[in-house]
């Protein structure tokens, strides 16, 4: 059917849909954006450059930026030996990757607590080891590793599974070794899910708030994340600060995923022509 002649209920479901995502998402951020520039743009800039809120995010961005790193390297690996390789409980390895997506972030903090906390199982060995990981940087770092361990791998295991293997058949008879196999072949194929799996996990990674307060207490200075920032400025009232840092927050999700989004879609043009062009 011509996109000028949609029947009624294609019309209906189309204006659903708007209707939905609007109430969801625009209006949230249209009063976010509103409530923030109420004073001013000179009261915003104080609130986003003062040295409390530079803190919080400075521990957010590392903290994400570790994450990514080790999700890039260890999420990746996962995909591979689920799509890859057969063994026995590999039905309940796949179920468990999922758990994040199911368990409320807030019951991670307190798992950790139970873990690392000072009567934790786990305490008197870090004790004498001089580590601290509850009401600490560490506990933060592994909350949200732990939230964001689905992300990559749900982003790699389809477009592992998809993997052109006569390529790679091909390179091994012609004597590859393994590491030019997978830089040469299979990278390449693998690129544009893996920037969006590391771009999905940096957005989860910033945003992520219960786990972190938990396990890290939201000690201002020390362990406040910029969600953490956001919500102790809401109970003290100080709605202009709360309302700068959730749109400079937001903003760092949305350009993420968006730059990640359009690099996705041009891959995938340019393999399309590629196949289009050998097809001629």
């Amino acid at each position: 059917m011509a996109q000028g002649n949609k029947g009624w209920g294609a019309w209906i479901l189309i204006g659903i849909t708007i209707a939905y995502m609007g109430l969801l998402i625009l209006a949230p951020i249209s009063v976010l954006v509103i409530g923030a520039f109420e004073d001013g743009i000179a009261s915003l800039w104080r609130s986003i450059s003062s040295k409390v809120f530079s803190q919080a995010l400075l521990l957010s961005l590392q903290i994400a930026f570790v994450v990514v790193l080790c999700q890039t390297i260890f999420g990746t690996m996962i995909a591979w030996v689920m799509v890859r390789q057969n063994f026995r409980g590999k039905s309940l390895l796949n179920g468990l990757i999922d758990i994040p997506f199911a368990v409320s972030p807030v019951v991670v903090g307190y798992m950790l607590l139970l873990l690392f906390g000072r009567n934790g199982f786990l305490f008197p060995v870090l004790e004498r080891l001089g580590i601290q990981v509850a009401f600490a940087v560490p506990g933060m770092f592994l909350a949200t590793l732990f939230v964001c361990l689905p992300f990559m791998v749900r982003e790699m295991v389809p477009v592992i599974e998809t993997l052109d293997r006569d390529q790679e058949y091909a390179a091994k008879t012609l004597g590859a070794s393994g590491w030019t196999i997978f830089t040469r072949i299979i990278f390449p194929q693998m690129s544009s899910a893996l920037i969006y799996g590391m771009t999905l996990t940096l957005a989860r990674a910033l945003g992520e708030f219960g786990a972190v307060l938990v396990i890290g207490g939201g000690v201002q200075g020390r362990t406040e994340t910029t969600t953490l920032f956001i919500f102790r400025a809401l109970e003290e009232r100080r709605f202009i600060e709360a309302y700068s840092a959730a749109i400079v927050l937001g903003s760092f999700s949305v350009v993420i995923v968006t730059l990640a989004d359009a690099l996705k879609r041009r891959k995938e043009r340019k393999s399309q022509s590629k196949a289009n062009f050998s097809l001629k």
